[in-house]
């Protein structure tokens, strides 16, 4: 029988009705048809990428996709609309790189932010505009914590803004007889951005008169009329837009949504270990995990350690569940690679380890997500539970059978269940690995030592432990 076809008819309702919402939200992109030849006669084609988030992984996949198709458009120029505070600076550098490489002139326009790797980032770009009120700078570099780092990872970027501003190269002045070279960006200027100390920033009029920006402009017209001049020439404007796989990225890396896919993960392993088993929780699990690390390990940040740890940590739990009585080693050793596993995919690792040296706090963020999301899916589990085990619809996804007197079932202490030590007897139910076993007439709650019995196979009792007798097959 199709398994989803036992699900309550609300639930299925409720996943078309949410499979509905989700696509229409993230809409299927189709990418446009490539401009006809007769559109672009005689005509300059401008191509604008939206930048206005912080830097991360996504972002450079952002701006790397946006010029290849500028590119693959034949484009004049591409516009990079800034707006950002800053980021991680692995992921500024990849897209420093990528526009330094562009053979397409790329113009940064900052609407109204460029601080930190968006400094960083525009430098990089051949020319940049600003808007009344914006400014460029303070890129110093600082942990998820904003505390300023150690003074060696302010050279390094130091040096890279240098690096960055020299690559422009330097033009000529000519003054009567006299020819003077001067750096189209001032290095130096650019260094001064990184300090411990005196950070320099810049407003529009100020980056202008240093050499930082080459004009202002409030829109993207306004920046294609000052990069035209006068002629009043003829553009295409075409903008990058994103395609249903970035959109379904972006949405699964946001914070919330990875903070209630943690608690789906959790949430499923609780009600998993309520009623051993293969079902809905552990379906939901394996769900909530896929859609956690898919996305992460598409960005670059998922690792395969860190899946493969956190595989080992789920293992682990299965053994105590399954195999071992009792909570130890398998159970605590399993909850520990589970939150490592989890916390580590959240981040770069090389923010970590950086050239031998450990630095902790960059796991201090992941790790408070990890923990809260784990708390509270604990407590909702708990909560939940309550609710819903006595109702009809639950029982359709978890185990709700009670186990009393009236259905022949005895709870009893340890000290009591000594008479049944070392008596063969018959299983009344399946033992996967807990279920129940017969002595005269009345059931008793029974544990296989090793593997599984299925109802009617025949077991010898070793041993009674915390009310629960443990079994061994007979073969």
């Amino acid at each position: 029988m199709d398994s989803v076809n036992t699900l309550p008819r609300s639930f299925r309702f409720l996943h078309v009705a949410l499979m509905t919402l989700f696509f229409w939200w993230t809409g299927f992109y189709i990418a446009p048809e490539p401009l006809q030849a007769q559109d672009t006669v005689g005509k300059r084609i401008f191509y604008k990428i939206d930048l206005k988030r912080d830097i991360d992984k996504a972002a450079f996949r952002l701006v790397h996709t946006g010029l290849e198709e500028a590119r693959k458009m034949n484009a004049d120029y591409c516009i990079l609309d800034i707006n950002t505070y800053g980021g991680a600076l692995d992921a500024a550098d990849s897209i420093r790189s990528a526009i330094l490489r562009s053979r397409i002139p790329v113009i940064a326009f900052i609407d109204p932010q460029a601080a930190s790797a968006g400094a960083l980032i525009s430098i990089a770009c051949d020319s940049i505009y600003m808007t009344s009120g914006s400014s460029i700078g303070a890129a110093t570099v600082v942990n998820q914590n904003g505390e300023v780092l150690p003074d060696k990872y302010q050279s390094f970027m130091r040096a890279m803004m240098r690096s960055t501003a020299e690559s422009h190269g330097k033009k000529r002045l000519v003054n009567g007889k006299d020819t003077l070279w001067k750096w189209h960006r001032d290095p130096g200027i650019a260094a001064a951005m990184v300090s411990k100390d005196s950070v320099l920033s810049f407003t529009p009029l100020e980056a202008m008169e240093n050499g930082y920006c080459e004009g202002m402009a409030q829109n993207t017209e306004e920046v294609i009329a000052l990069v035209l001049g006068q002629g009043g020439e003829a553009y295409l404007l075409e903008e990058h837009k994103m395609t249903a796989l970035d959109k379904i990225i972006y949405f699964f890396l946001n914070p919330i949504v990875q903070g209630l896919l943690l608690m789906l993960i959790i949430g499923g392993i609780y009600f998993e270990l309520q009623s051993p088993g293969i079902g809905f929780p552990s379906i939901a699990a394996v769900a909530g995990a896929v859609l956690y690390f898919a996305p992460l390990y598409l960005e670059g940040l998922a690792q395969n350690w860190e899946i493969v740890v956190f595989i080992l940590g789920t293992g682990l739990l299965l053994v105590e569940i399954f195999v071992l009585p009792g909570f130890g080693v398998a159970g605590a050793g399993g909850i520990i690679l589970i939150v490592t596993g989890l916390t580590f995919a959240m981040i770069d690792n090389e923010l970590v380890i950086n050239g031998g040296d450990y630095d902790l706090r960059p796991l201090i963020k992941p790790l408070a997500i990890v923990l809260v999301s784990l708390t509270l899916s604990l407590y909702l589990s708990v909560y939940l539970a309550l609710r819903l085990y006595p109702t009809r619809m639950f029982s359709r996804i978890a185990l709700r059978t009670k186990l009393t007197e009236k259905e022949g079932f005895v709870g009893v202490e340890t000290s009591s269940l000594a008479f049944a030590v070392g008596k063969t007897v018959y299983a009344a139910t399946d033992l996967h690995p807990v279920g129940m076993v017969e002595i005269e007439g009345k059931r008793y709650q029974a544990k296989m030592n090793y593997g599984f019995a299925v109802k009617g196979e025949t077991v010898k009792i070793t041993h009674a432990e915390g009310g629960l007798l443990y079994c061994d097959k007979v073969n």
